[in-house]
Parts: structure tokens; C-alpha cells; sequence
């Protein structure tokens, strides 16, 4: 049979403080992500370098919208669209001028 062995408890070592030391990462630990969470609460963890969020929060490689034609896109349209449609309702609007010059 096996028996179970008890290890006795390790005391904590009371007033040890840990020093800081002069390392760059250790500099502005008291930055967060400050994400709005799930429960209401502010994300704790510290931002990516250079960014203003957590890895997880957007703040990680390749995040956001794509670069390039795909987002000027907004409800299904793009500027050249838009551009198309105000030249023809140009075009309609002299049209529609001209008919009633010629009735």
C-alpha cells in the first residue's frame, strides 16, 4: 500500500521586499491594457511595447482592419462607386433639364 507523506509548511520570510533593478522592462510596470472586460472590470495586464493594449485586447501582430482598397469599403461601397453614382445622377439631372426645354 502506498502511504501518504505530509511535508511540513514553508514559513514566509516577513519584511524581504524585492529590489527593483535598472533593467528597461521592469521601467513603467504600473502601465495596463485597461481593456474593458467581461465583467466590467479593467484588463490588468501590461501593454505590448509600442502599443496601448494587451496582446490579447488588439495590441498583437496583425490585428485590425487590412491595409489597402479593402478598407475604404463602408456599407458595400467604395469611393470610386460613390464617385460612379454622383456623375450619374449629374447626367440625369441635365438630362431631365433638357427634356423640359425641349417640351
Amino acid at each position: 500500500m502506498l502511504q501518504k507523506t505530509i511535508l511540513p509548511k514553508k514559513k514566509k520570510k516577513q519584511g524581504v521586499t524585492k529590489k527593483m533593478s535598472n533593467n528597461p522592462k521592469h521601467k513603467n510596470v504600473s502601465v495596463k491594457c485597461l481593456a474593458k472586460t467581461r465583467r466590467q472590470g479593467t484588463c490588468q495586464t501590461p501593454p505590448v511595447t509600442g502599443k496601448k493594449r494587451c496582446r490579447m485586447h488588439g495590441g498583437a501582430k496583425g490585428t485590425g482592419a487590412p491595409k489597402g482598397n479593402k478598407n475604404a469599403f463602408k456599407n458595400g461601397y467604395n469611393k470610386e462607386i460613390i464617385a460612379n453614382s454622383k456623375s450619374a445622377i449629374a447626367i440625369i439631372k441635365q438630362w431631365k433639364i433638357f427634356m423640359q426645354d425641349m417640351n
